[in-house]
């Protein structure tokens, strides 16, 4: 299940993080990398441990607390801190799928079953650097404004196309779901969009709305890992 998110990010706060990550440090992305990973990633990280770095995924994550569509798409349980990383003219990232098993601030493991990358760049403002995500429906090419998101299952096959001008600014994190497989995540989702429209025209008390979020929270609670 692909889901764009807009607006996780206010425009304030994409100036503030850009303004911040261009006067602080960067490394070469191949460090935070496994085996097959490292030999197709060409990119540049902002360090993970830095003082800025951590100010700023706490920017993000309260920005994901406080929107309703990610939290209905992925299901969160943990989530790893966000990495931002650049591609400038000539970098690239190419197929690999994402570890299964990353680590989370303080030391804990977090098994990914989302991915997600939050733009900070406008479109306009970089060619290529399009993120391809390959599923059952073939390829997909996104790329969103900045401040937009979009998740994905972690088990995707993935890129990140070559940079021919300008330069592409992302926050890359992944989530631990209550729900493990993407396929009833995907259920759940689209069940709990109806349940939204519904409700904007039927009171909370109408028998379709109660019998609605009755199957929803019956599922989640027959699916849910917490």
């Amino acid at each position: 299940m692909l889901v764009a998110i807009p607006d996780v990010l206010t425009p304030q706060e994409v100036a503030y993080l850009r303004h911040e990550l261009e006067t602080g440090e960067w490394m070469d992305g191949k460090a935070t990398a496994g085996g097959q990973a490292a030999a197709v990633k060409n990119n540049l990280q902002a360090p993970a441990d830095s003082p800025v770095t951590q100010r700023l995924a706490q920017i993000v994550l309260q920005a994901l607390a406080r929107n309703a569509r990610f939290t209905t798409a992925a299901l969160p349980l943990h989530l790893t801190t966000p990495m931002f990383n650049r591609y400038d003219v000539g970098m690239t990232f190419g197929a690999h799928v994402d570890g299964a098993i990353r680590t989370a601030t303080g030391g804990a493991r977090v098994r990914t079953d989302v991915s997600s990358t939050l733009f900070l760049t406008p479109p306009e403002d970089y060619d290529g650097g399009e993120l391809k995500i390959l599923d059952t429906y073939g390829e997909h090419l996104v790329k969103l404004p900045a401040g937009h998101l979009i998740v994905y299952p972690a088990t995707s096959l993935h890129s990140v196309t070559p940079v021919t001008r300008g330069s592409r600014w992302a926050s890359v994190f992944w989530t631990q779901s209550m729900v493990k497989e993407d396929g009833r995540r995907a259920m759940l989702y689209d069940l709990d969009l109806s349940i939204m429209s519904v409700r904007e025209r039927l009171p909370d008390d109408d028998i379709a709305v109660v019998g609605l979020m009755a199957h929803y929270h019956n599922l989640l609670r027959s699916w849910c890992e917490v």
